[in-house]
């Protein structure tokens, strides 16, 4: 996984992130596990979430 600076925060984040705007709607709390499970044993650590998705449930998933 390649990982670029974000910003002048000093954190590193991978290339590619995970979007959330599914979690809890089209996909249910299992399967929204499963995604953020796979997606940390390929290395992706940036994850995009609002707490408007859902209705804040991606982020209760997270």
């Amino acid at each position: 996984m390649n990982f670029k600076r974000l910003g002048n925060s000093g954190l590193q984040v991978s290339a590619l992130g995970l979007g959330t705007n599914a979690f809890g709607k089209r996909a249910d709390q299992e399967t929204s596990i499963q995604i953020v499970h796979t997606a940390l044993d390929h290395g992706i650590n940036f994850i995009d979430t609002a707490n408007i998705y859902a209705g804040s449930e991606s982020e209760r998933i997270i």
